[in-house]
């Protein structure tokens, strides 16, 4: 009885690194429903209320102004040093680092290059609309107001919405995006808004930045994520040009590699004999006719050894000599002389 092998949880996280065949069909492409028009119009309010808080200096700039006199790196200095590494998970290049290798791997593992772009065009919607917000505002940030209680607005800062929290809910919350599975989708989705949010009370526990500040970076991040399916047909005609490009310049390489021909052993032609020359028919290279006609030592049956007639040689093999005789012929007389 053949019995399989139940597979443990680090064999099915192996499994998963594993590259698909081909790309898979079950790859959800979130569209603009009308959810998340709703979601959208409602995060662009609030967007727009915390500017216009800021701008006429309501409750909002108060209590901005009430937390950092509360100075809370005083009161809890002993979160300090972790605090300086967890503000890490907002700067833009060591995350964009890790999420982008994340997401080169997914790019590789099922044949497409969506997450990378997707990454690529938040990345940049990030960079113009907070960008702009940051320089047309010009906040100061609480290490550099000048007036107690006022909104320090147009002095030529770039606090104001916080970069850091902005950043936190795109790069982190692009993995809740792309995320092949609903139920994964969510779990990523309260995972960045914690890490966000975390971020963004960071940078207020260290006073670089204004509670409002995080608001509102809070609320540019999201409106970018929930824009992001309006750009969904951009991504799939940047994917395929890029396709495009690269089998265009394989079939250019292809053109353009030499053929190998195959070596072949050069063949010495040697001049005919005289008598070739003359007339006579040539004859063929002794090479020429054992190769092209069997020889055979020794023809007919195999005898052994036994049955073979003897063989005796015609006469002697020595040299004649005049001294020497024959050993069956009789020796001749010898004549005697003497007495």
């Amino acid at each position: 009885m053949r019995t399989e092998r139940n597979l443990t949880r680090l064999d099915r996280v192996f499994a998963r690194l594993d590259r698909e065949p081909e790309r898979p069909a079950h790859l959800d492409v979130p569209k603009m429903s009308r959810h998340r028009i709703a979601l959208f119009a409602a995060t662009f309010a609030f967007y727009l209320a915390i500017v216009w808080a800021v701008l006429v200096t309501s409750w909002l700039v108060r209590l901005d102004w009430q937390v950092m006199f509360f100075r809370p790196y005083q009161q809890w200095p002993e979160i300090h040093a972790f605090v300086d590494y967890y503000v890490v998970l907002g700067q833009r290049g060591p995350t964009a680092v890790m999420v982008a290798a994340w997401l080169g791997w997914r790019s590789w593992r099922q044949h497409t290059l969506r997450p990378l772009i997707a990454l690529g065009v938040s990345l940049l919607l990030l960079n113009v609309t907070v960008g702009a917000a940051k320089i047309g505002m010009g906040r100061l940030g609480p290490h550099y107001a000048t007036t107690i209680g006022s909104n320090e607005m147009w002095l030529g800062g770039d606090i104001f919405p916080s970069g850091h929290t902005a950043n936190a809910v795109v790069t982190w919350g692009i993995l809740a995006y792309l995320a092949s599975t609903p139920r994964a989708r969510r779990w990523l989705s309260a995972l960045s808004a914690v890490v966000s949010l975390g971020v963004g009370m960071s940078t207020v526990y260290l006073g670089t930045h204004w509670l409002s500040d995080v608001l509102l970076g809070w609320a540019a991040g999201l409106l970018i994520l929930l824009a992001l399916p309006w750009f969904e047909p951009l991504i799939t005609r940047a994917e395929s040009w890029i396709f495009g490009l690269r089998d265009r310049w394989y079939a250019r390489r292809a053109r353009t590699e030499p053929v190998k021909e195959p070596v072949s052993t050069p063949v010495v032609l040697t001049p005919p004999p005289a008598s070739d020359r003359e007339g006579t028919p040539a004859r063929e290279p002794v090479s020429a006719s054992r190769s092209r006609t069997p020889v055979h030592l020794a023809p007919g049956p195999h005898t052994a050894r036994s049955e073979r007639t003897p063989v005796t040689p015609a006469g002697s093999r020595r040299p004649p000599h005049a001294d020497r005789h024959s050993r069956n012929a009789a020796p001749a007389a010898r004549h005697l002389s003497g007495g």
